[in-house]
């Protein structure tokens, strides 16, 4: 029996499907096949039913998964305790950002650069994904920090926050648009076609919830990932564009103007994102205490990482 087995045998149990779980480890699903039925064959036992829509466990599984977690947890400690013994850092940290998010202002690429000069040894490697599926991931443990929108949605408990920027949430349309004022009810846009975020993002996810609390359902005529992408599109006076709030001299600069949004007034937040509910890997640790240093988070929502 194998480490690597028990690996292969918890993540097949959480994820519940061969092929989710081999991409997941980033194997052949075969090869993750063949290690599973090597182990069953050792134990003497079938770990695993693969008869339904879905793998579980059978009863003698569900009893060695406990064991086999704690088996894998208990070796990452072991490697976690001689690397602070003797103060090296090493192995990989799994960032997540939503696209956009990398300006002057929030300068992540600055704190990756300086955080790999000072430990060569750790590898870094950076997802750029909407909101949702991040937080999803590091429900899973995909990833280790991501810096997030928010919705205003339940939250997983087991995830702390660090909230970095809030802004309003405005309207834009072409800059020569003089069909509206200054400022706009939610409920005015019902009938407007309207640019936006993609599902799963925050901006989106506040737009979608303030909808539903006044009573309908936002007519999202396009939408992009690049908030550029959206301000050129309202500038060419495809629909209003929803928004984080611009400068004057940016919407100057897009050929926009910035209606605000009133009845409720919408905000978006953006938040540094992790896991609070297990021990966070000393290089993953250490990385995520730098971010929260250099993003000046705003506002404390729950203990750093343990």
């Amino acid at each position: 029996m194998e480490l690597r087995q028990l690996r292969y045998f918890v993540t097949v149990v959480e994820e519940a499907n061969f092929t989710r779980a081999a991409a997941r480890l980033h194997l052949a699903q075969p090869g993750l096949s063949a290690q599973i039925r090597q182990l069953e064959r050792e134990l003497g036992q079938q770990l695993l039913d693969r008869g339904g829509r879905t793998v579980t466990p059978t009863e003698i599984g569900t009893a060695v998964l406990k064991h086999a977690r704690a088996a894998l947890a208990a070796t990452e400690r072991i490697t976690e305790t001689v690397d602070e013994f003797t103060g090296l850092l090493r192995g990989h940290v799994r960032v997540g950002l939503i696209s956009g998010a990398a300006t002057e202002e929030l300068d992540v690429a600055a704190v990756l650069a300086d955080f790999h000069d000072d430990h060569p040894q750790v590898g870094i490697s950076l997802t750029e994904d909407t909101s949702e599926r991040m937080l999803a991931a590091l429900s899973r443990g995909e990833l280790d920090v991501a810096l997030v929108g928010l919705t205003g949605a339940a939250m997983d408990s087991g995830i702390g926050l660090d909230v970095v920027l809030e802004t309003a949430v405005v309207a834009a349309v072409a800059a020569g648009d003089r069909t509206h004022g200054a400022e706009i009810a939610l409920t005015d846009l019902r009938d407007h076609p309207l640019i936006c975020l993609p599902p799963g993002t925050g901006i989106r996810g506040v737009l979608e919830r303030s909808c539903a609390v006044v009573g309908f359902e936002p007519n999202i005529a396009f939408e992009a990932a690049a908030p550029p992408l959206l301000l050129q599109l309202a500038a060419r006076g495809l629909g209003i564009a929803v928004v984080p709030e611009l400068t004057a001299a940016e919407a100057k600069a897009f050929g926009v103007r910035t209606i605000r949004i009133i009845e409720p007034e919408l905000h978006g937040r953006l938040a540094l994102a992790w896991r609070t509910d297990r021990p966070a890997a000393p290089a993953a640790k250490v990385l995520i205490g730098q971010l929260r240093i250099a993003l000046r988070p705003s506002e404390m929502v729950a203990p750093e990482p343990k």
